[in-house]
C-alpha cells in the first residue's frame, strides 16, 4: 500500500506508522518490531454480489464448515498474542457473518485495531450505527465506477446507489469510511468520476487498486490496463492529491498492489528538481516494499493461512491446528521463508531492478499467473527499462 498523500504531500495518518517506520522495512514476522502483520479475514465466503474480480470467488449461497464463533474468538485470543496491530474484516462480505459484531467488539477488547471491507450495500443507518459502535475504526466500501458502471462490475442493478447510500449512513454518524477502486480497461474512464465523488460527498480516503489476477480475476488478464494508461492512471491521481492538498481538503489517498508507484511517484518528483524527493526515498526505502507473508497475512473462512488475501494457491496452514503466530513463523515452510527473504530468489527485470529496495519484488502472484513462476517478473510493474537500470 502506497501513501501518495504522504509522499507528495507529506500528510499522515495512522497506517503510515506501520508503513514508513524506519525498521518496517528490516522486518521478517510483521509490520514493525515486536508487532505481528496486519491480518486479513475473510471471515465468510457468503456474498450478496457477483463481482467481476473477486478473489474469493464468493457467491451468494451458504458455504459449509467456516469457523464457528468458538473458534473464531481463538483466532482473535491468537492475534492478540502475537500482537497483531489490525484485523480487516472481509469476505465474501464479512456483514453477512451473523456474529460480525460480536467478533468485532471481541477483537477491540484485545486491543486489535479492526477494519472492515465491505460492499456497502448492506449499510443502513441502523446498521451504520452497530457498526461504529462495535468500535470499527474504518470501513471501506468498494466501488468500481459511477451508477451502472459500477453496477455490471459488481453483478447487481442498483448497487451503486446501495453503496453510496451507505457511505452517507456513516458519513452522517462520524463513522469513518471511504472507497475501494480496482482499476481495469473497464473503468479506467470513470477515474475523474470518483474524485469528483469523494469530493462531492466530503469522503476522507480512497485506495485505488491494481488488478490482481486471482479468484475470477484471474480471468481479467486482458482485462487489465497497458502500462501507458496505468501512468496516466497513476499521473491523474497524482494531480489530483496534490490539488486537494492545495486546497485544504483533508483526503487520504493511497494506491494498492503494485510498488512500482511508489518509485513512480519518486521519479516524478527528482524529474521535476523537488527537494521532496530525497524524503521520499529515505520512506520508501524504510518500508522495503511488497510485505507478503511478512507485514501483511490473510486467513479464510475455513482457518487457511496465505500470505495475502490474493496468494491463496499457496498454503501456510490452518489455524485449527496452529495458532497464526506458529504458522506465520514457520521456518520449514519454503515459499513462506521465500518470501521473508525473496531477493535471491527474483527472476529477470525484477532481480535487476535498481529499485529492488522499495519495490521487493512487487506482486508474486500475478507473475506466477502469467508467467507460471512466482519468482518471475511482475508484469504489472510499467517502469521502463531505463527507469529500473535493465534495459529491457
Amino acid at each position: 500500500m502506497i501513501s501518495v498523500s504522504r509522499l507528495l504531500c507529506g500528510a499522515e495518518y495512522y497506517g503510515d506508522s506501520l508503513r514508513y517506520n524506519q525498521d518496517a522495512g528490516s522486518q521478517r514476522n510483521g509490520t514493525t518490531t515486536g508487532r505481528g502483520p496486519v491480518v486479513v479475514w475473510n471471515s465468510t465466503r457468503t456474498c450478496n454480489l457477483r463481482c467481476l474480480h473477486c478473489y474469493s470467488n464468493s457467491n451468494d449461497h451458504i458455504y459449509e464448515n467456516e469457523l464457528t464463533t468458538t473458534e473464531a474468538r481463538k483466532f482473535i485470543d491468537d492475534l492478540a498474542a502475537f500482537n497483531v496491530p489490525v484485523i480487516l474484516f472481509s469476505g465474501g462480505e464479512p456483514l453477512l457473518r451473523p456474529d460480525f459484531f460480536e467478533l468485532a467488539g471481541y477483537a477491540r477488547q484485545k486491543k486489535i485495531r479492526c477494519t472492515l471491507s465491505t460492499n456497502g450495500t448492506l449499510i443502513t443507518p441502523e446498521m451504520a450505527g452497530r457498526i461504529k459502535n462495535a468500535g470499527v475504526s474504518y470501513v471501506g466500501i468498494s466501488l468500481d465506477g459511477i451508477g451502472e458502471n459500477n453496477d455490471r462490475f459488481r453483478g447487481r442493478k442498483g448497487a451503486f446507489d446501495a453503496a453510496l447510500s451507505g457511505i452517507r449512513a456513516c458519513r452522517s454518524i462520524g463513522q469513518r469510511v471511504g472507497l475501494r477502486f480496482t482499476i481495469n480497461r473497464h473503468n479506467l474512464d470513470q477515474l475523474p468520476g470518483i474524485f469528483k465523488l469523494i469530493e462531492d460527498e466530503d469522503i476522507p480516503r480512497v485506495c485505488f487498486y491494481h488488478l490482481v489476477y486471482s479468484g475470477r480475476g484471474s480471468k481479467m488478464v486482458n482485462e487489465d490496463v497497458s502500462h501507458a494508461q496505468t501512468r496516466q492512471a497513476m499521473d491523474l491521481i497524482m494531480e489530483h492529491t496534490l490539488d486537494y492538498h492545495r486546497r485544504g481538503l483533508n483526503k487520504e489517498i493511497l494506491t494498492v498492489d503494485n510498488h512500482a508507484d511508489g518509485v513512480y511517484i519518486y521519479l516524478s518528483l527528482q524529474k521535476t528538481g523537488q527537494a521532496r524527493a530525497e524524503q521520499v526515498r529515505r520512506l520508501l526505502t524504510a518500508n522495503g516494499g511488497n510485505r507478503s507473508g511478512i507485514a501483511i497475512g490473510a486467513v479464510d473462512w475455513f482457518g487457511n493461512v496465505y500470505p495475502d488475501q490474493f496468494t491463496r494457491q499457496h498454503l501456510l496452514g490452518n489455524i485449527r491446528e496452529n495458532s497464526f503466530g506458529e504458522i506465520w513463523q514457520n521456518t520449514d515452510h519454503p515459499l513462506l521463508q521465500g518470501l521473508k527473504n525473496r531477493k535471491p530468489l527474483l527472476k529477470g527485470r525484477c532481480a535487476r531492478c535498481r529499485w529492488l529496495n522499495m519495490c521487493n519484488g512487487n506482486f508474486r502472484i500475478r507473475a506466477e499467473s502469467v508467467h507460471g513462476d512466482f519468482w518471475a517478473p511482475d508484469p504489472a510493474c510499467y517502469l521502463t527499462g531505463e527507469e529500473t537500470g535493465t534495459a529491457d
